[in-house]
């Protein structure tokens, strides 16, 4: 597993979002992408580095037509660690092939 941080703050209308990895992660952007899409999760604005490490920070608003179930931090970071974890796993099977 890469070594990685995940953290989720709740902002008045969203989150904000940040992920941070000691290695470049080629896909991993649209992986994160995804799991905000699976949750709803426009993103509003973000800053993204993919050079020699792996840098997102995002602020994702909830659609609203989505706003009526409430949604809090814990369920949007636990979301992303899956998304990292699927990537993670489907790019070690990439590798072996």
């Amino acid at each position: 597993m890469l070594p990685q941080q995940v953290t989720v703050e709740t902002l008045e209308k969203g989150f904000l979002i940040n992920v941070f990895s000691k290695k470049s992660c080629p896909g991993l952007l649209v992986s994160i992408l995804e799991a905000f899409e699976d949750l709803g999760l426009n993103v509003l604005e973000a800053r993204v580095s993919c050079t020699d490490t792996f840098s997102l920070q995002a602020v994702g608003g909830e659609n609203e037509e989505q706003s009526s179930e409430s949604m809090d931090a814990q369920v949007v970071k636990q979301a992303i660690l899956q998304a990292i974890r699927n990537w993670s796993e489907s790019t070690c099977t990439d590798e072996q092939d």
